[in-house]
Order: structure tokens, then sequence, then C-alpha cells
């Protein structure tokens, strides 16, 4: 079917101001339903432009909207906070236009998927669907660092102004060295007071709350379609999202027609079948916009097209390289499972003696209580990744890092039989440190018989925002704590041959900041202290990773 578009018409703001859009349509007069997208990457680039005319092609009306202050619209870039009511009033002036039926769903990823949830708490009376992918989480969720982190000025600049920003024109591994935290926009030449102003917002407050979601999905009751890829750097969202709609939502539309597809992706999903080094086959990349479409002949069209009756969740299983229907997320006949730690007390670096085992550490299991390491705060255990903050980290190897002593090394024996781990990962880590507040990192990876070891996931704990991001409390040195770190989801096949292993150490530079370790303001120092780090896998402190185990 041919299209027809219609560029740069504007949209009013209940608050006086215009927004610009691209709308698309099929070729023949009429009225359809809507497909919105707001973003401020630019309407039309050329895979905008493209996907847009596939949906209009396919019997919708396809707006393309510049969010306030980028792009051709008025007003001024904020992040986040004005993207609610101006979705409200983008919806419902939609509906009203001759070229809309009234049934409008929305659609996008990363930026353009949180601000739809922000949209949808305003309650739209035609909005009727979401299709959400890469979706970042509340403040905090990804980062529960208590500040921003060192890429988010990457994304800040790439934002800044009306236009894109070429995030290329500087080294941004230089300018993450920099301390404080507060001033490093200094060194990009750009004048961003946003990133300043979150610095005056440290851990969960009323500022953050204006912004967050995840804790309202009893106000919704929609059908929504989540989509993300095991490697998304933001992935922990699209999971939490389908189990909290399923659980919470409203009503009982909302909880019974949560869609979930996770495939074997990065930030930009379903581009590739390889990322990095790693291949997982021909399967890996799917017909997405149709699947799209399905979704939205369904929930805007009416038609009964069968999407009802298929299973909600579609899983592509890392190692095997399949995808998997299941009725459930997570799986029902998920076995969680404790891998404790044991060593005989050695366990620094992959040619220490750090094991994993099924058995909890006891008076019968010989081995030592304690491994410890040093964190220095100026020379960082790194985390793989580019500079920009287009895709923070993926399946990187991280046998070389390994070397280093500050990293505490956790292996199972060989597996003689393929062990499949999908769902919620979390660490139960029994710890003390000599300073009054440091970090600790947990990974997860697949070690290759040719010796790659294979990052899965990871997740990490800031020590004053242990009992939570509302509130600051520091450490007594010396004393033990127990400490549940959130590794995010996975689904991954370590094959018989390989062994599953873990890492611990203290930082993970430039996903996240460093802790400087003086429990000082965070962000707004430069002195840093050396702490000394003890990690417990004893009877009465059996330090452990938790796999969702899956029968086979």
């Amino acid at each position: 079917m041919k299209t027809r578009t219609q560029w740069g018409i504007r949209i009013p703001m209940r608050d006086g101001i215009t927004l610009s859009a691209d709308l698309y349509l099929p070729e023949l007069e009429g009225s359809y339903p809507t497909i919105i997208s707001r973003t401020p990457y630019g309407k039309n680039n050329d895979i905008t432009i493209a996907n847009s005319r596939y949906y209009a092609s396919h019997g919708y009306s396809v707006l393309v909207v510049d969010v306030r202050g980028r792009g051709d619209s008025d007003g001024v870039f904020v992040p986040y906070r004005n993207e609610g009511v101006d979705g409200y009033d983008t919806i419902e002036w939609a509906a009203a236009q001759p070229w809309s039926d009234g049934n409008v769903g929305t659609m996008g990823g990363s930026y353009l998927g949180r601000i739809q949830w922000l949209a949808a708490l305003q309650q739209p009376p035609h909005l009727k669907a979401m299709i959400s992918a890469v979706c970042p989480s509340d403040p905090f969720v990804e980062w529960p660092t208590g500040i921003p982190t060192p890429h988010h000025l990457c994304w800040l600049f790439l934002t800044s102004d009306r236009s894109m920003q070429n995030m290329h024109a500087l080294d941004w591994h230089s300018i993450y060295d920099h301390l404080p935290l507060v001033t490093m926009d200094e060194l990009t030449g750009r004048d961003m007071p946003y990133w300043r102003e979150e610095f005056e917002h440290v851990g969960l407050d009323e500022w953050w709350k204006h912004i967050a979601y995840q804790d309202k999905f009893e106000q919704l009751d929609l059908p929504v379609l989540h989509i993300s890829g095991w490697y998304d750097d933001e992935q922990v969202g699209t999971p939490l999202n389908y189990i909290g709609m399923t659980n919470r939502a409203k009503g009982e539309v909302g909880r019974a027609n949560q869609k979930m597809i996770m495939g074997p992706w990065d930030h930009g999903i379903n581009k590739s079948t390889k990322l990095g080094s790693v291949e997982f086959g021909p399967d890996a990349v799917i017909d997405l916009r149709a699947q799209q479409v399905r979704f939205f002949d369904r929930w805007l069209k009416g038609e009964a097209n069968g999407l009802d009756a298929q299973p909600n969740v579609s899983l592509f299983v890392m190692g095997e390289n399949k995808w998997r229907q299941e009725t459930e997320y997570p799986l029902a006949r998920t076995e969680f499972t404790r891998y404790y730690l044991h060593s005989g007390g050695n366990a620094n670096s992959r040619f220490g003696d750090g094991v994993l085992r099924t058995e909890a550490p006891g008076a019968e299991l010989q081995g030592a209580a304690v491994d410890a390491y040093r964190y220095d705060p100026s020379r960082p255990f790194p985390f793989l990744t580019d500079g920009t903050s287009s895709q923070i980290g993926g399946p990187d190897d991280y046998a070389a890092l390994e070397q280093r002593a500050d990293v505490l090394v956790y292996s199972t024996d060989v597996l003689e039989a393929d062990t499949e781990v999908t769902g919620p990962i979390r660490m139960e880590l029994f710890a003390a440190s000599s300073a009054v507040d440091t970090d600790f990192m947990v990974k997860l990876l697949d070690v290759h018989p040719n010796g790659f070891v294979q990052r899965l996931t990871d997740g990490m704990v800031r020590a004053r925002f242990r009992n939570g991001m509302e509130r600051e409390e520091l450490i007594e040195p010396g004393q033990v704590y127990r400490y549940e770190i959130d590794c995010w989801h996975m689904s991954h096949v370590f094959l018989a041959g390989h062994q599953i292993r873990i890492e611990v150490t203290s930082s993970a530079f430039p996903k996240y900041d460093r802790n400087l370790n003086t429990g000082a303001p965070l962000g707004q120092t430069t002195e840093m202290v050396v702490a000394e780090q003890t990690v417990y896998h004893e009877e009465a402190r059996p330090s452990a990773i938790v796999l969702p185990i899956i029968p086979r």
C-alpha cells in the first residue's frame, strides 16, 4: 500500500507552545487507528521514516513528534519533566483529527519507551495500547549509586541544544576520569545545568519521584508489548515492567494482556545476529515490525488474529541459541538455587582458589572463611565498554582483567551437563570494609573451554544505600553486613564443558562512578582512600549467588 506524508505539522500544548510532527498516512483518505512516537532524537531520520511508512502501509496513521525543546518543537528540553502532560495533549489532539478513528497506540524505545508510561499515567482516554522497547527504569533502579553515572553526561551532551550532537567528538574516557563528578560537564565545552541539578538530589527524593512510573502500575489498565535484549544496558526495566503490569495492573485487561519479547540483543535490538565476538545464529534477528503490527491490529483495530491465544512471553535462550515461548515470567518451574562461595582464602584473580558449589559452607567442608582484596579508587577495576552512551557493555571477554588481584573469582567445576539459567539473578553477599562507604560489584560469566570468559550480567550495591535509595547510612569499618545485590535477568544455557563463574570486586568503571570510600557527599570531592575489603563465606555468613535454574 502506498503512503502519504505531511511534514512539520504543529500540535498545540496546554501552555501555548506547539510541537512539530510528521504525519504518515495510508494512500486512501479516511480515518485510521493512530500510532504515536515522541522522540528527542530527531523525527525524520532514515530509520524513522522507513518504519513510519511501513506502519502507514498497514492501515495506520502514524504521528512522529519532536518532544518539547528538541528538533523543530518549541520550548526547552528538560529530560522527562514535561513528557507526561505533553504526551496526554498529543494523544488527545491526535484522536480528534479527521485522519484518526480515535484508537491511539504509542510506541518507541529507550527515552521513547519510558515517556509512554509517563503519558499513560495522565490517563488519556483514547490511549488503547503501548509498545515499549528497551525501556529505562525508575531513577536508581539501574544505577543504585545515588548520583548520575558517568555515561549519563554523554547522553546529556548528545541531547543538548535542539539537534543531535556528535558524541564521538569528545574523548569520553578521559572526561570520566575527572573529579569531582559534579564539575565533569566543564570538560565537554557545553553548558549542561541539568547535570549539576541532579547532584542536588542525592538518592530518591521527591524531585526524582516526580518522574517515576514503576511504583504506579496499579493506575494503569493497558495491553503492553515489552521488548528488550539480554544485553540491553537498560534491560532490567523490561522484565520489571512486564512483571509489574501482570501482577499489579488496575484491571483484568492489563493483567492478562502483557506480552514480552527478550532477544539476544543490545540496546539497538534486533539489528544483528552477532554481538562482539559472540554469534547467536540465524534466528537471532526476527521480523519484529510484523509482530508489532499484529499487536496493534489486535488492540487498535480489534482484529481476532490469534494473539490472545499465544503464550505471553518469547525468550531467546542464549548458549543453545533458540527461541522459546513461555506462558509466564519468571517461569513457574524455576528452581532458585544458591551457588555458594568457597575458597582456601586466596580467591584473588582467576589464578586463585575460589570455587562455586551448591553445598553451603559448614564445619564438614574444609577451607577458609574469608577472602580479601584492596580497592583503590585511583585504579578502579574496569568495565569493558565504549566511551559513549549508545550501549554500555556486552558479551565481553573478562579473562585478561581477571589477572588483577583486586577481583575475587569463583567458578564451578567443569559442567558435565547443560545448565539453564533463566530469570532474575541476585547475590547475597556478606562483606566488611575498612571504609565508611564503599561499593561491591558482582558479575556472572560463562567460562568457555577455550578460555573465553563471557560476561552475562552484573549488579552493584553502594554501602550507604544498602537499605534503600531514600536514605544514606554509612557503615561501621570492620563490621560485617549482608548485602542483597540485584544482578538483573538472563536466559542462558551454560553448556557441558563450560563453567559458571562470578566475580566480586568494588568498581565497574566507567559504568558506575568510583566510590571514593570517604563517606563525603557524593560527587562533590576529590579526596579518596583505599578500602580493605573482606568477603565472608562461612557457615554463619554464607555468601551465595542465587541462580534461577530451569530443569531440563
